[in-house]
């Protein structure tokens, strides 16, 4: 079998959607399909929309020899137009693989509409669907007024070899001291960082550290509102802007914290939840989004809603109180990890999802 995946950039970039298409084309590959990686350059929303009306973009897709196209659904501005064409010229399945949707995110009314205009249309060009959850299943399926053959494949979470057991998250959770909070995520506005730090600083000075790991140029002027906010508050000395790191820096960064927060304003997915879950660390995100497929609720984690740092206070404050909460939360989330799939059950799911569709001579005729 061979397969186009068409992303954006690289697929090295570093977010748990890259991450997921990565994983995907290894599995093919292993599994003996031909993966040719098709990437288009990263500019503006307007300029995504222009590649509908280049010819050259359509002529490069079309005389590919595959039987197979992936998208994914990020890439939807470039393709909600020429999809249909695509279709008709290579006579092969056009299949999503959709980790959010844009107009799941928050943005200003006439620009929502526009996505939600132009992503409705992109998802009634394709043949199938790849979801990361049941909840962005539901959302496309809402949206696009059309349901077309799927999977569902969860990510994984195990990017780490984190060697914690019950006794140590335990020991772990019981040492005295500030409360040792892990963020992990691209300092952008979705990931509530902003709403974490107003939380913290309702809590008493000394009970709490944090740090911050993810892209710190991934939006600049968000970044300066943050840095702005915690000289603001006077708080600099209990929070790290640590930056993008290595993951075996990261593992041991995890490995010393007692929880992972990151309220998100909305997540199609979460992959982060459970790596934190790997070391023992209860995660703490929004009702927004897929987050609650991943936390039992007041088992491994609490869901808030997004945008409450007194809810989010709250909850923070009681896991630093009541340490035998925390160790009891931590042995959760370590079980909670081990129940998941891994990226070899999901990724196996989405090959056979994939070899099944290629098979089909004539795909679901679109309505």
């Amino acid at each position: 079998m061979r397969a186009g995946l068409l992303i954006y950039g690289s697929l090295d970039t570093l977010s748990g959607g890259y991450l997921y298409d990565r994983k995907l084309a290894e599995h093919l590959e292993r599994a003996g399909a031909e993966v040719r990686v098709i990437s288009l350059p990263w500019r503006s929303y307007p300029l995504h929309l222009s590649d509908n009306l280049l010819s050259r973009t359509l002529r490069e897709l079309a005389h590919m020899e595959l039987d197979v196209l992936l998208q994914d659904e990020l890439n939807h501005p470039s393709l909600f137009l020429i999809n249909r064409r695509l279709k008709q010229q290579m006579g092969i399945p056009i299949l999503s693989i959709v980790h959010h949707l844009r107009c799941s995110e928050r943005h200003p009314a006439p620009l929502l509409a526009l996505y939600r205009a132009v992503e409705r249309r992109y998802l009634r060009s394709v043949d199938g669907f790849i979801f990361n959850s049941q909840t962005t299943r539901a959302v496309v399926e809402a949206l696009s007024g059309v349901k077309r053959p799927c999977v569902v494949a969860q990510p994984a979470g195990s990017r780490f070899a984190a060697g914690v057991d019950a006794a140590g998250v335990q020991a772990r959770a019981q040492t005295a001291g500030p409360l040792q909070i892990a963020f992990v995520g691209n300092v952008i506005p979705r990931k509530g960082l902003h709403t974490l730090i107003e939380a913290l600083v309702r809590m008493p000075p000394g009970t709490w550290r944090l740090t911050v790991t993810g892209r710190l140029d991934a939006d600049p002027r968000y970044t300066r509102r943050v840095r702005r906010l915690i000289e603001g508050q006077g708080i600099s000395g209990a929070v790290r802007l640590a930056g993008r790191l290595p993951d075996e820096a990261l593992a041991e960064q995890l490995a010393g914290a007692h929880v992972l927060c990151v309220p998100s304003s909305y997540e199609g997915f979460g992959i982060v939840y459970l790596e934190g879950m790997a070391f023992g660390l209860p995660a703490i995100a929004t009702t927004a989004g897929a987050a609650g497929e991943i936390i039992e609720e007041g088992r491994s984690g609490y869901l808030v809603p997004a945008d409450d740092p007194a809810a989010l206070a709250d909850r923070l404050g009681g896991l630093h109180e009541k340490r035998d909460v925390l160790a009891r939360m931590s042995e959760a989330a370590l079980q909670r990890f081990a129940a998941h799939p891994t990226w070899e059950e999901s990724t196996a799911q989405i090959v056979a999802f994939i070899e099944q569709m290629a098979r089909q001579q004539e795909p679901e005729p679109h309505r």
